[in-house]
This record gives structure tokens, sequence and C-alpha cells, in this order.
């Protein structure tokens, strides 16, 4: 078993140096903002785009050296949305788009209070948590509904700020929230 995977790399390094070997004429065919939106899943390649990719080496060198740099770089900010419909139920848990982070929310002595949890999977869980780096999570209007510190276990907590329950304010305020590292 330990040797058939050790084919399949040594195979998909083969076709990724075919892939990537330098053409006569080869130009880099798409700009570094399409390249990254790709990359982050703001916006999708059309056929064109795809078919321009895989025909230029230069093109697709770029491409991977943006995606590695992206894996690479140190996390900034998530964001996510409420997104269910209001079914009358208390919200109990909002996740970012990423998946990296989630809010869970606990009715408390006749209030909330708000967790911010980090995923353990995170590609970079292990740097944010050896860190500490101080973190805000704001709603789709701007305001604090939360600021901390991740503790060992990658979750912060405290009171939730606000008079509206969670589902009620983020609705009110864009439906959004995000998660940030303060500079």
């Amino acid at each position: 078993m330990n040797e058939e995977r050790m084919e399949q790399r040594l195979e998909r390094r083969l076709q990724e140096r075919l892939l990537l070997q330098p053409m006569e004429g080869d130009r880099l065919v798409l700009d570094d903002a399409t390249l990254r939106a790709a990359l982050d899943g703001s916006r999708r390649l059309t056929a064109a785009e795809l078919a321009a990719l895989h025909a230029s080496p230069l093109t697709l060198r770029r491409f991977r050296h943006l995606a590695l740099a992206r894996r690479n770089a140190a996390w900034q900010a998530s964001g996510g949305m409420l997104r269910a419909a209001d079914s009358g139920a208390a919200l109990a848990q909002l996740v970012t788009d990423d998946g990296n982070w989630s809010l869970h929310f606990v009715a408390q002595d006749g209030g909330w209070q708000v967790i911010l949890r980090l995923d353990p999977a995170a590609p970079f869980a292990a740097a944010l948590l050896r860190e500490s780096p101080l973190l805000r999570v704001a709603d789709g209007a701007g305001a604090t509904v939360m600021q901390g510190r991740l503790d060992a276990d990658g979750e912060c907590e405290a009171p939730w700020p606000f008079a509206l329950a969670p589902a009620g304010h983020f609705q009110a305020h864009g439906a959004a929230f995000s998660v940030r590292r303060e500079p």
C-alpha cells in the first residue's frame, strides 16, 4: 500500500512538471486579480479563462504561486451570514463561510452568552493559538458582538451585548458577521 502511494505521488509530480513546463511564446493570459478571485471563491473562471489557464504553463505556474502564498499567509478575517429563515426557534449557531469559525449562542440568566469557537482543523489554528491575538466579532453593521483572545481550547466567551436576541439582532443588522484579527 505504501509503495502504491509513493507511485501515485510520483505520478502527480510528473504530471505537475509536464503541465508547468515552459513553452515557447507562452505569456501570462490571466491577471493576478482574476487568479486571486478564483482562489478565494469570489469569482469563478469562465470556460474560456479555464481553457487559457490550462493552455499556458506560465499562467498555471503563477496560479500555483498565488495559491501557495495564500495558503501560507497569516489569517486576517473571515465572514459569515445568517442563512436560515426565521422558524421561531432561538438561534443556536452561526458558521463563517470558510468553516473555520463558529458562534454559539447559549441562553443564560435571562440573557445570552456568545461563544466564538475556532475549528481545530483550520489551516491557521496552531499559529493563532500560539500567537493569541486579540479577535473581534462584528455584526453586519460593524458593531462589536465580542472581543477577546482564544483560550487553550480555541474558544472565547462573552455576554451578548445587545437588547435583541441573536437571531433578531443579526436579521436587523445585515444578517452578516465577521471575525477579525485586531491590529
